[in-house]
């Protein structure tokens, strides 16, 4: 993936290091939420994403998306509550309980693989049991990545009542799938295999009512 030009950050200016610094988005909007500036140069067989995130909600709420103009759920990380995280590809779903906790934050991360479709999925770098969708399907290429918003349409359709409150941060993304000493590994921000993109040189744009915290 590269950067597209303009905004926070571009293909031309150095891409900022983001480590001990979250994302917050202190009350539920429909128009507030963080681009992440990438493009894709393929479409996508493999990949693994990543991401801390810290919040009291109890509603359903998305944590990553991922659309292209002929799917809005391409990749979409989604909590429907809080004993539950649903991932999807392309427009299909599993879903992964998981102990419900408000006292810290938890990272979370999925990979999902094309030849055989399987899925993983890991909560504070523990792996859960491995399920399975979208066998031999193509992720696209053409994308609008989006944090603290669903997107119901290419690049937008939010809804506020699956908006993000809370804090963002730790947030990654690799085109291949990662072991569970490299999910580890990214906990910590000290991600190998390098991501296509991440918090050590995140490029990002921020619309509405998001700050950048330390």
């Amino acid at each position: 993936m590269v950067a597209i030009g303009g905004g926070a950050a571009t293909s031309l200016s150095p891409l900022p290091d983001l480590v001990n610094q979250v994302f917050v988005f202190p009350r539920e909007t429909k128009d507030s939420y963080v681009v992440l500036r990438v493009k894709p140069e393929q479409p996508l067989l493999n990949f693994t994403v990543c991401l801390r995130s810290y919040t009291d909600l109890t509603r359903p709420h998305s944590l990553f998306s991922y659309a292209t103009k002929a799917q809005d759920n391409e990749i979409l990380l989604f909590k429907p509550k809080p004993t539950k995280y649903r991932f999807y590809v392309g427009g299909q779903s599993v879903t992964f309980r998981v102990p419900e906790s408000f006292s810290e934050s938890e990272h979370a991360c999925a990979s999902w693989e094309s030849p055989t479709g399987i899925v993983r999925f890991w909560l504070n770098g523990k792996p859960w049991p491995r399920k399975g969708l979208q066998k031999d399907y193509v992720v696209g290429a053409e994308a609008a990545i989006l944090l603290g918003q669903e997107q119901d349409a290419f690049g937008g359709g939010f809804d506020v009542r699956q908006s993000f409150v809370g804090e963002i941060s730790d947030v990654y993304m690799w085109d291949r799938e990662l072991t569970t000493r490299e999910v580890r590994a990214a906990m910590y921000n000290s991600p190998s295999p390098a991501p296509i993109f991440g918090w050590r040189n995140l490029p990002y744009k921020i619309h509405g009512e998001v700050y950048l915290k330390g």
